[in-house]
């Protein structure tokens, strides 16, 4: 019975061997390198109503179908686009050539056609005007938290992509502010706090720090933040919040977004600060981890 079982044991043994040999598992990958490789995402944030009239539903890079109806860039958006984030195009450093198609795709229309140089490594690519060359900003290297506790930080990188009017771009030095909950059964609040330092118009900050009370104690870990914007003179001293016009007139730009804990968010500024029509200013996220 013994001589027997060992048998057995062995031949399960061998098969499992032979089985793993012969289902060798394989990711789909290309090597590239990062001293001449450009990364980049394309982000759409041309103040337009959001329909496929005004989709993008056909990219050309250096007149090579990048991407075509099967994955359009919708406005305020971004592509290569994904839940969870983390991916880009790649092509050589250098000066490219990008074209985008707009509308339908049996009646696509040639809106944007730049020359732009991408550096190696990783950029974010804002296109906020169909007639003006894009915001190029370093995407970065994500930033790391090691703690022997409970994870509380969520990162953001806040971007200025504000116009006053249609054609005139901001002219204000803004500062991106966040408060979270300290204890939510008072409702108590944090003071206001920066998220990294005042950018103008096409800047951005780094990944920046933001603090995540989780309301559930057992749980991956997730909170509501405040936001609000201030405006910072040239010499350096607080103006008061940004204003935005709505329907009803001037009011004090905020808002608020669940930060997840570990989770990495772009908060793009963009559409018009003066213009009572729906394109008044206000920020839009998007996942980058």
């Amino acid at each position: 019975m013994k001589k027997i079982t060992r048998i057995a044991l062995f031949l399960v043994y061998t098969f499992l061997i032979v089985a793993c040999e012969q289902h060798i598992v394989e990711y789909d990958t290309t090597e590239i390198d990062i001293e001449t490789t450009a990364q980049f995402q394309i982000h759409y944030m041309v103040p337009l109503s959001s329909g496929t009239a005004n989709d993008i539903n056909r990219i050309e890079l250096n007149d090579q179908l990048l991407t075509n109806e099967t994955f359009p860039l919708y406005t305020n958006y971004f592509i290569p686009y994904s839940a969870t984030g983390g991916k880009f195009f790649t092509t050589d450093s250098g000066v490219i050539n990008l074209k985008l198609y707009k509308g339908s795709a049996d009646n696509l229309t040639l809106v944007y056609d730049k020359e732009i140089e991408l550096p190696a490594g990783k950029t974010t690519l804002i296109i906020h005007d169909f007639d003006k060359m894009p915001t190029m900003v370093d995407y970065g290297e994500y930033p790391k938290i090691t703690t022997e506790h409970t994870g509380e930080t969520t990162w953001i990188k806040f971007h200025n992509s504000l116009y006053e009017t249609p054609g005139v771009p901001t002219t204000l030095k803004l500062q991106y502010q966040y408060q979270y909950t300290t204890d939510w059964d008072t409702g108590e609040k944090s003071e206001w706090i920066n998220v990294g330092e005042p950018v103008s118009f096409g800047e951005a900050t780094g990944w920046e720090p933001v603090t995540v009370n989780k309301t559930i104690e057992i749980s991956s870990g997730y909170a509501r933040v405040d936001y609000r914007i201030r405006i910072i003179g040239d010499d350096g001293s607080d103006q008061g919040n940004l204003t935005v016009e709505r329907s009803w007139g001037m009011v004090e730009y905020g808002d608020y977004w669940t930060g997840y804990i570990g989770s990495y968010r772009q908060h793009i500024l963009s559409r018009y600060r003066v213009d009572n029509t729906s394109f008044y200013g206000r920020v839009y996220q998007h996942t980058a981890l």
